[in-house]
């Protein structure tokens, strides 16, 4: 997932050189392994920043990076192009860590490899995003879809189980599908994101369902009942008072969508839209004149 480098080292965008060392040594200071001894917090923080300076250190991904962004960077880099040519060893033994060999998984006196083979915080691979389009209905149901991803050139079909209640947003993390790690470490996740498309029916907050029914004047003056469709290709009746005004919203509960887990529902919300004719019939006009004699 992309990240704010300049942010990760506490830094502005217009920052020199020797502003951006300086900054990562201050941090690789306080949370190299030697110092942090076994912290797994620090261990990540430490990458983290060891990441951004391998950016923000070289002047041709530094420049990639402030033109296209950061996730235009990462759709162009990938985490073994951000390390490579990178000297952790030089590095280390400047910042006074010792002369330990940081890419054969020795960093002062501890062992800590971005793909070395050693055992502590080797470098994961990058996670990838799949944003997924789904149906309202899909969404109410649940469904399974087939996702093509594109690993270092070669495409991979995986069949994903979509759960009920996967509204915009919401996330399902897919261990060990993400990107392989240019350095031996394990692979990255795979996060498949919900995008809920739009229906010509419904309109959804949330797990909430928004539905606009239609009443004829004499209907919200007098009142009747409406037939109402809901997301589970149901009909249900409802019953409108006399008076109803327009706009007015009626809660059907438990007709909405289904919650990602457990068992409660939305609830389908009715909007009452009263239709005023453009143009009356000689007869429609002479009782509307007749009504509004009488106050009405």
């Amino acid at each position: 997932m992309s990240e704010d480098y300049y942010k990760i080292l506490g830094l502005n965008k217009d920052v020199s050189d020797a502003e951006i060392k300086k900054a990562y040594r201050k941090l690789a200071m306080k949370y190299h392994p030697d110092h942090t001894k076994g912290d797994k917090t620090a261990e990540e923080k430490f990458k983290k920043i060891s990441e951004a300076y391998a950016v923000l250190s070289d002047k041709k991904k530094r420049k990639e990076y402030d033109t296209f962004g950061s996730e235009g960077f990462h759709q162009r880099f990938s985490q073994e192009d951000i390390f490579r040519g990178f000297d952790f060893g030089d590095i280390f033994r400047e910042f006074g860590f010792g002369g330990g060999n940081f890419s054969s998984g020795r960093a002062g006196g501890t062992r800590f490899s971005f793909g070395g083979g050693q055992q502590q915080a080797r470098v994961k691979g990058s996670d990838l995003v799949y944003e997924l389009p789904l149906t309202l209905q899909e969404v109410a149901t649940g469904t399974s879809k087939i996702l093509t991803l594109q690993h270092q050139g070669e495409s991979e079909n995986l069949t994903v189980k979509i759960p009920a209640g996967m509204i915009t947003g919401k996330k399902l993390r897919l261990a060990g599908k993400g990107n392989p790690s240019p350095y031996g470490g394990p692979p990255g996740d795979l996060f498949v994101k919900s995008q809920v498309l739009n229906d010509s029916i419904f309109s959804a907050e949330n797990y909430d369902l928004y539905i606009n029914r239609d009443l004829k004047v004499s209907e919200a003056i007098l009142g009747t009942t409406i037939s109402v469709p809901t997301i589970a290709d149901k009909q249900l009746s409802l019953k409108i008072p006399p008076g109803t005004k327009h706009g007015t919203k009626m809660r059907l509960p438990g007709h909405g969508l289904p919650a990602m887990k457990g068992v409660e529902k939305g609830d389908l919300f009715v909007r009452i839209l009263i239709e005023v004719p453009k143009q009356l019939t000689a007869e429609q006009k002479k009782v509307v004149e007749a009504l509004a004699a009488t106050g009405l």
